[in-house]
């Protein structure tokens, strides 16, 4: 298992590499020099004040994103629970979009989009929890329900974007998912959240793996069902909150992140909840740098100087091909 960890660890280094090194404007040559102490003002700007917190900012959302989802489909006993499909990405998302079409948050102001998407999740959260009824445990249910509601919080979206077009860059930003022009402030107020909440739902790794189990067998146990998920459901949509106030909504990254982990440290969430959230921070990473390098080779036509590929359509397009190929081949499953 240490090796494994240590395996993801380096493989997270080289991606950070790859993606400092991907950017344009600026040659892998002269990102060594700067990297040596040389270069000019303007190369060591790019490279400290734009490069570096981007690596760092996707990093951390990454990893926000895994976390979150594992939390969620332990809680919830549902395979399919990740934060794009439970709504609690599309209510952060409409939370902070809503906050910045009335001024009260933007980008120069993180802090209050974290506060505006975490109210928008925990509605969006709830709502799903309120539609579910009794069917809660029943993971289909559940997941018919969180597409739902996830209709009908994009809808509001859009119906923000009506009444304040003005929010289109905002919008697509926050829909498409994208860590281009993060700054220090991003990563300052990223780190210590994700920290935070990512800490607490360590702690209910003995809870939540009951709950995986379900609720008969945790009452059974003596854990306080509610309480207990109550506690992680927070730490999901607090999680989710984080991430998309920095990056956006990045697609199937907490859904498909969570599985890839089970899979490589275990069931035993005190192990798989930390390696979820190395192997998510290497896969926003990774994806990152991908997504950067593809924009240095457009399709012919397009303006180079123009083309950008957000990485939150990249990992959509590629969680999408994984989870249709997942579906094929274990098509017995209950997802």
């Amino acid at each position: 298992m240490t090796r494994r960890f240590v395996a993801l660890a380096v493989l997270a280094v080289v991606c950070a590499g790859v993606e400092l090194v991907a950017g344009r404007g600026m040659s892998p040559g002269v990102v060594w020099d700067v990297v040596n102490g040389g270069g000019d003002a303007t190369e060591r700007h790019i490279f400290l004040q734009l490069r570096l917190p981007r690596v760092l900012v996707s990093l951390g959302a990454g990893a926000c994103l895994a976390v979150a989802g594992l939390v969620l489909q332990s809680a919830l006993r549902n395979p399919l629970a990740g934060p794009e499909v439970t709504g609690v990405t599309p209510g952060a998302v409409l939370g902070a979009v809503s906050a910045t079409a009335l001024g009260l948050a933007g980008w120069d102001s993180p802090l209050a989009v974290v506060l505006a998407a975490c109210t928008g999740g925990c509605a969006g959260a709830a709502l799903l929890w309120l539609l579910a009824g009794r069917g809660r445990g029943d993971p289909a249910q559940t997941a018919v329900h969180g597409v739902l509601v996830s209709a009908v919080l994009g809808g509001l979206t859009a119906m923000v974007l009506l009444v304040e077009p003005g929010e289109l860059g905002s919008v697509v930003q926050w829909l498409v998912g994208t860590t281009e022009g993060r700054v220090w402030q991003h990563w300052h107020l990223l780190w210590p959240w994700a920290l935070l909440w990512g800490a607490g739902a360590w702690l209910l790794a003995g809870p939540l793996t009951l709950l995986r189990c379900g609720d008969d067998i945790a009452l059974t146990a003596g854990l306080s069902v509610r309480p207990a998920r109550t506690l992680a459901l927070l730490c999901a949509v607090a999680l989710t909150a984080g991430a998309v106030a920095a990056v956006g909504a990045l697609g199937f990254v907490g859904l498909l992140v969570p599985h890839l982990a089970v899979a490589v440290f275990g069931a035993d969430l005190r192990v798989s909840l930390p390696g979820a959230a190395l192997v998510g921070a290497v896969v926003v990473c990774g994806a990152d740098a991908a997504a950067q390098l593809s924009s240095r080779l457009p399709a012919p036509g397009l303006d180079s100087g123009r083309f950008t590929l957000p990485v939150g359509a990249l990992t959509a397009c590629l969680g999408a091909a994984l989870l249709l190929v997942v579906v094929r081949r274990t098509p017995s499953r209950t997802f």
